[in-house]
């Protein structure tokens, strides 16, 4: 039997340069933090041998302290870190690995040739590294002549798309889906897809460990693989990542669902951790929307890490109480109407007119609350 954990995509060294500098740093370090705890999955269940399936780098030329923190972190753990180049930090000569491999770790393998491996007596790893950043060729074909003697376990470790080869268009570093069946291999750890994905009992993407877009509610995961010769593997997800990154999409009818929306996801994340980008929409009261945007701005974006929000799609509209509201002012009462009666004209004035008459109601409740 052999344990082992399957990772991919760490992606050091991102830059995450769409957000401030504070969340930029927090999203950098809990990616060397994923490593950390990777290490520690690998002590706690007696794994010897971690894969890394591709771009544990960001790019082919990361600042020093990027490679001293990688490697400084996985020298804490007794395990042997296999580290394939990717898409992302491929191989080539005088490149990122030769200053990987000046660090002098006696722990980290780099499988920058499409050589076997033998990780314990009879359990073969078969590496296809990437040597430019775009392959037309399927790297993994070379599996198929790679010699393993006296193999017992074919473990293949790769960075591409399992795509269908009946698809128009060259598609680059691209995978046949049937690659274990083909190359008898026990299992085949894969990277490049950012999310963990089973593409057959045999064939997995581990996904990154630490999530890094809007995409996934999932935060990321590595994978814990059991093998045995003759058995299909036991694939079993460890959570590594620490923030998640959430898309939401809501339709709200007034001040109290949104409310209600709100209390739901605080309940089911920790809002330290979380960064969303909400899309919202509906029709409600002006004065509903002045509640809502006014929870959004003094409470919720300040519990999560990060918020992101469209509301262009969240219409107000004056309660009759609103205009009423209006209504008893002289001149702001018949600015009101004459708003009103663009509105229902419609058209692209009926637009302007609608969130002329929403500011004029602000300003009118402004001075009622100064009042």
């Amino acid at each position: 039997m052999l344990r082992l954990i399957h990772t991919a995509d760490w992606q050091l060294g991102k830059p995450y340069g769409r957000f401030d500098s504070d969340l930029r740093a927090a999203l950098s370090e809990a990616r060397f933090d994923a490593i950390d705890a990777i290490g520690k999955a690998a002590a706690e269940h007696e794994v010897r041998h971690v894969l890394v399936a591709g771009d544990v780098f960001d790019t082919e030329g990361p600042e020093d302290r990027v490679i001293v923190q990688a490697v400084s972190r996985m020298q804490r753990y007794a395990c042997t870190w296999w580290l394939l180049p990717g898409n992302h930090d491929f191989a080539r000569n005088s490149g990122l690995w030769d200053r990987v491999r000046a660090k002098g770790a006696a722990n980290i393998r780099i499988l920058a040739e499409p050589v076997p491996c033998e990780l314990e007596p009879g359990q073969w790893l078969l590496p296809a590294p990437l040597t430019h950043r775009h392959n037309l060729d399927d790297s993994t074909a070379l599996f198929d002549t790679m010699e393993t003697p006296g193999a017992r376990l074919r473990i293949g470790l790769a960075h591409g798309s399992i795509r269908d080869f009946s698809s128009r268009g060259e598609a680059q570093n691209q995978i046949t889906p049937d690659r274990a069946q083909r190359s008898n291999l026990d299992y085949l750890a894969l990277g490049d897809w950012h999310g963990s994905l089973r593409v057959d009992a045999r064939t997995w993407y581990s996904g990154t460990p630490e999530t890094d877009r809007f995409q996934r509610d999932e935060p990321g995961y590595a994978l814990l693989v059991t093998l045995e010769a003759g058995a299909e593997p036991s694939v079993s997800p460890i959570r590594t990542g620490r923030f998640q990154w959430l898309m939401r999409s809501w339709t709200v009818a007034d001040a109290e669902g949104f409310a209600a929306e709100c209390d739901r996801l605080l309940a089911q994340v920790e809002p330290s951790a979380t960064l969303l980008q909400l899309s919202l929409s509906g029709i409600v009261s002006l004065s509903d929307r002045i509640a809502i945007l006014a929870r959004l701005d003094n409470d919720l974006r300040h519990r999560l890490r990060h918020l992101a929000v469209t509301a262009d799609d969240l219409v107000g509209r004056p309660s009759e109480q609103d205009l009423a509201d209006l209504r008893v002012e002289g001149m702001i009462g018949t600015a009101a109407g004459k708003l009103m009666s663009m509105i229902e004209a419609g058209g692209s004035d009926g637009a302007i007119a609608r969130r002329a008459l929403e500011r004029l109601f602000v300003e009118h409740q402004r001075g009622q609350d100064a009042a």
